[in-house]
């Protein structure tokens, strides 16, 4: 439980990364903008979201310098295009304190989002605009304050989105757009979003998946560990389950998050009700 601070010089090249991308599209045919935005910048803005996941557990600069992670995390977001840093680390940190807490955990599908996606059609319509609906949840579950963190969010990634269209044009403001709108969607990276907590089997409510895409997601991946200890950064969690690993190779798990996607449309007794709620008892504690 120790901060990865090479966290700090990945997120500078990648944010780099984004930019030369964002030169290199601006005078591209619009096939070809749509083309790169799917095929690299969805990849790289899905992999900055788990960027940012790190940062919101302070992986990045530890417990001690909380304020010094939120503005990594905006810093960030910035190749993101759509300001949410602070945000998620706000709702996030209640995902773990309490994992599918009636009223509490925004990851927890809406009544209305079970009841409607209940088609194959339908679920994979769900897949493709989850995260659409996960921005609108806490509107009805949990809403919060906003807060002087999330102004400065918002009003850094407005100036820069801002600043990307007069510097290099609309083709490179809607390739920084699109990349993250498809790389949220119908994309292998995001059966993540479904593999961590949706019920195949009853009686398991988390899985983790050891396969080679936790290259690019920071190992959230190993998920199961994650919430054992949220505050060991994603770098360290391969070395968990080896040093634990009687707590964890006999848990079920996945093998590819493209199978998970499949599944999840295709499967008819699978749906966004196949998550564990809970009704919450005691004092709750809201970040």
């Amino acid at each position: 439980m120790k901060p990865d601070y090479n966290l700090i010089w990945i997120v500078t090249l990648m944010v780099l990364a984004q930019l030369v991308a964002i030169y290199l599209v601006k005078d591209l045919e619009w096939k070809w903008v749509i083309f790169w935005s799917y095929v690299f910048g969805s990849c790289l803005d899905h992999s900055m979201t788990l960027a940012i996941h790190e940062i919101a557990h302070n992986s990045a600069f530890g417990n001690c310098k909380p304020l010094w992670n939120r503005w990594l995390g905006m810093f960030a977001n910035l190749v993101f295009g759509i300001p949410y840093s602070v945000s998620f680390k706000r709702y996030h940190m209640d995902h773990h304190r309490y994992l599918g807490g009636e009223g509490i955990d925004v990851d927890i599908p809406l009544p209305i989002e079970g009841w409607f996606f209940c088609t194959r059609f339908r679920k994979f319509l769900w897949v493709i605009f989850q995260h659409f609906l996960f921005v609108i949840r806490p509107l009805f579950i949990n809403p919060k304050p906003i807060s002087q963190l999330e102004i400065m969010n918002l009003s850094i990634q407005f100036l820069f989105d801002v600043m990307v269209y007069y510097v290099f044009g609309v083709k490179a403001l809607v390739y920084l757009l699109t990349g993250a709108l498809l790389g949220l969607g119908l994309h292998p990276i995001s059966g993540h979003f479904i593999a961590e907590h949706y019920m195949f089997l009853k009686g398991h409510e988390t899985y983790s998946y050891y396969g080679p895409l936790n290259k690019l997601t920071f190992n959230v991946g190993y998920h199961n560990e994650h919430h054992d200890f949220p505050n060991v950064p994603g770098k360290n969690l391969p070395l968990l389950k080896k040093m634990a690993s009687e707590y964890y190779d006999h848990l079920p798990q996945y093998n590819s998050w493209a199978k998970v996607l499949y599944d999840f449309v295709m499967d008819d007794t699978i749906s966004p009700y196949s998550r564990v709620k809970r009704h919450l008892k005691g004092e709750v504690i809201l970040e």
